[in-house]
């Protein structure tokens, strides 16, 4: 601990818990100071402490020692850059006396870095950052997925419901109007003194089995419509009900009219006993209705055919319709994530997609050897060598993938010499027009760049850009190219990757070819 800043009866003490630290480190700066109750004691805020910054300044610890106080101020500190810094003097406030603290020395040291075991990389490409500070792709999908499984928790509630619906659809018009009464019993309206709706299911299950078995304006008829409608047809003797049940009904019906539009409110046991009137007369009235001719029931059976038919083309349309929505919103949500293009390749294909996602192979090829991963293996192409070139060359070797002319093309080519030669790379640099030149190539850009694999081979990079004539579709085409070029073991060694500029995979996969490519007993 170092020790400073000792003012006027050592009222005011300063010390750093370390004089050296790394960079970035933190130094506690402490001040103790003691003084009377009654005085006031203002410490340093703010980056007084400059070169080095305040990270944070803590609350003051204060104790008593009799009639005086001893007030403890700490202070976090740090600094950035490696070097010596000097910790200005601090001014401190006590009562209406300022005093200032001693000047402190402190070293800030770089972080050694053994380069011997770090393995080094190469520096990667600039790539393009969204610069919003709200990543609404992230947060897309955390409001997206709720969405689509409550939206699925509705369509299986309704759905059942509708299931459950239609299934009493079918039912036949007394078994209906009897599981319409259980449910009123079921409802507890009554208790909940609801008479209004008690009396209106009442009424219209009353009404929807006539409406269904006998009269089939019976929902949109008036009380004494309805009543004087069965009269007829009791009349007519196509309904053998007693004058006695029709009175009943026509009793009930008439209270139900004034429970809805009179707000009357009969007693609980008047209710009851109206109920078991409706189910009397619903019961009686089946009775009644003479049993149906085969004519009938013929035509019938083809009604309720026809309306099932009709039905379940109506659910394959709708189901046909909805699925073909999901489809859609699903794309469009995927289209909306990740793009069109990229949802087209994947639903379509792309041959360069494909070989970016392939499972790639490393291999060596030629003498001296050149190790390179590919997606696909590299085809030898044969060279007759004449006779001259062979008093030179032991072999002349070349690998292909592709043309051209087309969306990607792999070449490596290795020359190995009878002796020893010198193989001069800025020559081969000179030359790489001419040999674009000679297979058709125009407008053709050189930029090239010193270049060294991760093992130490040393060699030229050389990239651009050019044109030619795709002979398919009679169009120039514009392609980007990458050459590594060494000079190695004795022989030379070359690999090419050239790339249509307007596919959006190509120059990553040629990227990532050139960064795999090594040659054996590279040192």
């Amino acid at each position: 601990m170092v020790l400073g800043g000792f003012q006027i009866n050592a009222q005011v003490v300063t010390s750093i818990d370390s004089t050296s630290i790394l960079i970035g480190e933190e130094i506690r700066y402490k001040m103790q100071v003691e003084s009377d109750s009654s005085e006031i004691v203002i410490f340093p805020e703010g980056q007084t402490f400059s070169p080095l910054e305040v990270i944070e300044s803590y609350k003051t610890d204060t104790t008593k020692n009799g009639k005086k106080f001893n007030l403890i101020k700490e202070y976090a500190l740090t600094q950035f850059d490696s070097g010596f810094y000097t910790i200005p003097r601090q001014k401190v406030m006590i009562g209406d006396r300022v005093f200032f603290t001693d000047s402190l020395k402190v070293q800030v040291r770089d972080v050694l870095v053994d380069t011997t075991k770090q393995k080094m990389y190469e520096i990667k490409p600039l790539v393009e950052v969204d610069a919003s500070f709200f990543n609404w792709k992230k947060y897309l999908w955390w409001i997206l997925i709720p969405l689509i499984i409550a939206g699925l928790i509705v369509f299986f509630v309704l759905r059942r419901k509708k299931k459950k619906e239609a299934q009493e659809d079918e039912l036949p018009p007394y078994e209906r109007a009897i599981l319409a009464l259980r449910r009123i019993d079921e409802s507890h309206l009554l208790e909940q003194d609801s008479h209004k709706e008690y009396y209106s299911q009442l009424s219209d299950t009353a009404r929807k089995y006539i409406d269904e078995e006998v009269y089939d304006h019976a929902m949109e008829s008036t009380t004494d419509e309805l009543i004087a409608r069965l009269d007829e047809e009791i009349k007519k003797g196509s309904l053998n009900l007693d004058k006695q049940t029709i009175e009943e009904l026509k009793t009930v019906l008439k209270t139900a009219d004034m429970a809805k539009f009179a707000k009357s409110k009969p007693d609980i046991g008047t209710a009851k006993a109206d109920r078991n009137v409706i189910e009397r007369v619903i019961n009686e009235t089946k009775e009644a209705i003479p049993e149906p001719t085969e004519e009938e029931l013929l035509a019938d059976e083809e009604y309720r055919k026809a309306t099932a038919e009709k039905r379940l083309r109506k659910r394959i349309i709708f189901g046909s319709i909805a699925g073909f929505g999901v489809i859609v919103i699903t794309l469009m949500i995927f289209i909306f994530v990740k793009g069109y293009d990229v949802v087209k390749d994947s639903l379509l294909g792309h041959p360069t997609k494909e070989l970016a996602e392939t499972e790639w192979i490393s291999s060596a090829y030629g003498a001296p050897p050149v190790t390179i991963s590919t997606p696909k293996v590299l085809i030898r192409n044969n060279f007759q060598l004449t006779e001259e070139q062979k008093q030179i060359l032991k072999g002349n070797e070349t690998f292909v993938y592709g043309s051209l002319i087309g969306n990607f093309f792999i070449s490596v080519s290795t020359v190995q010499y009878n002796q020893k030669t010198e193989v001069d790379l800025n020559k081969v640099v000179e030359g790489v027009v001419g040999n674009f030149e000679s297979q058709g190539a125009k407008n053709i850009t050189v930029k090239d760049e010193e270049y060294e694999t991760l093992a130490g081979a040393k060699g030229i990079k050389v990239y651009g850009s050019l044109e030619v004539m795709n002979s398919l579709t009679k169009k120039e085409q514009k392609s980007d190219y990458l050459m590594l070029n060494f000079a190695e073991n004795g022989g030379f060694q070359q690999i090419m990757v050239v790339f249509n500029k307007e596919d959006r995979y190509a120059k990553d996969v040629a990227q990532r070819i050139i960064n795999s490519v090594e040659l054996r007993n590279a040192k």
